[in-house]
């Protein structure tokens, strides 16, 4: 029986003069990670801007730049990293000019090559590359709080969300800054290569799994996080990977490889909440981002992230937001 070849995604990493480096750093890890974890999907990272050499924000360079390309396959990614005014201990003005002039050419090869067959992906202040291009007309999106103002008024017709840590809009996606970026990455490989690849990733990351895009101030994927117990690490996981699925008290502990109601224990002890509560937390921030990114009627989102109905999934939600689940739609 012959084994699949993994379908290859291109991934072109737009470089502006002055890069934040962790806006390129943090979402590339994350495929870097992705890669090693699955067989299914390769991506294809690299690196391209108007200059072949770039002094990132914190004065390290990056070198063999690629052109920007005449060319820009059906499905890739087009990541836009975002930029600084100022390098480490480097006065603002060094390079405004090369800067501006550089912005503008990635301006300009965004509208001529940007197609509805890619994703676009702007990171922090990315987003204003993006709007500048036209690219974010009408879409919801977002950025770093510093450059919100600028990117309303740069896109009128924008819907630019603040307090959001990325947002999903067909196939544009923003995120804030800086580290949200990996928040989106981690989204994107779940939508790309499957929950279960994302929660590895999040997981060798140390930030065990993404955080809701819809929700930055609460996080269920991250609550009941802070220990150390492997055993317990184990079955979050699997949980976090499926929330949906009927999950048993024995098949759990089973992943614990302990009994079920030791397992029980050692669950309250280590996060603080009980099985049940944990996973309606889970399905509840699964149910949020359904809602957020589509039309799907409650019964349909229900059905999706495993309550037995619409009733069911309103109820839980209650118990955790005073709105009901309709108020988590985008406008």
């Amino acid at each position: 029986m012959s084994i699949a070849e993994p379908k290859n995604i291109d991934v072109l990493v737009v470089v502006p003069a002055r890069a934040l480096l962790l806006d390129i750093a943090g979402p590339v890890e994350v495929l870097r990670k992705a890669n090693f974890e699955q067989d299914s999907v390769r991506f294809k990272v690299r690196y391209v801007g108007p200059l072949a050499n770039v002094t990132t924000s914190i004065g390290l360079t990056i070198s063999g730049i690629e052109p920007l390309p005449n060319r820009v396959s059906a499905g890739a990614m087009i990541v836009l990293a975002g930029d600084t005014t100022t390098l480490l201990d480097t006065p603002a003005t060094v390079d405004a000019e090369r800067q501006g002039q550089g912005d503008s050419e990635i301006v300009e090869w965004l509208r001529s090559h940007f197609a509805d067959t890619q994703k676009l992906v702007s990171i922090c202040s990315g987003a204003l590359l993006a709007g500048r291009a036209g690219l974010l007309d009408g879409h919801a999106c977002t950025t770093h709080f510093s450059s919100v103002d600028e990117l309303r008024e740069l896109v009128p017709t924008a819907r630019v969300f603040d307090n959001r840590l990325y947002v999903e809009d067909g196939n544009r996606y923003s995120s804030a800054g800086i580290t949200a970026g990996i928040d989106l990455m981690l989204h994107l490989v779940g939508q790309i290569a499957g929950p279960a690849c994302a929660v590895a990733v999040a997981r060798y990351l140390v930030v065990y799994l993404r955080r809701s895009g819809t929700d930055p101030q609460w996080s269920p994927w991250l609550d009941g996080r802070n220990h150390i117990h492997p055993a317990i690490h184990r079955v979050q996981d699997r949980l976090a990977a499926d929330p949906a699925h009927a999950w048993t008290l024995g098949s759990l502990a089973d992943i614990a490889a302990t009994s079920p109601r030791h397992l029980s224990r050692l669950f309250n002890e280590h996060t603080g909440m009980s099985i049940p509560d944990y996973l309606n937390r889970l399905r509840i921030a699964l149910a949020r981002e359904i809602l957020s990114n589509s039309r799907l009627d409650m019964e349909g989102v229900a059905d999706r992230t495993g309550f037995a109905s619409a009733r069911q999934l309103r109820r839980a939600w209650g118990r955790i937001y005073p709105a009901p689940p309709s108020s988590a739609r985008l406008p």
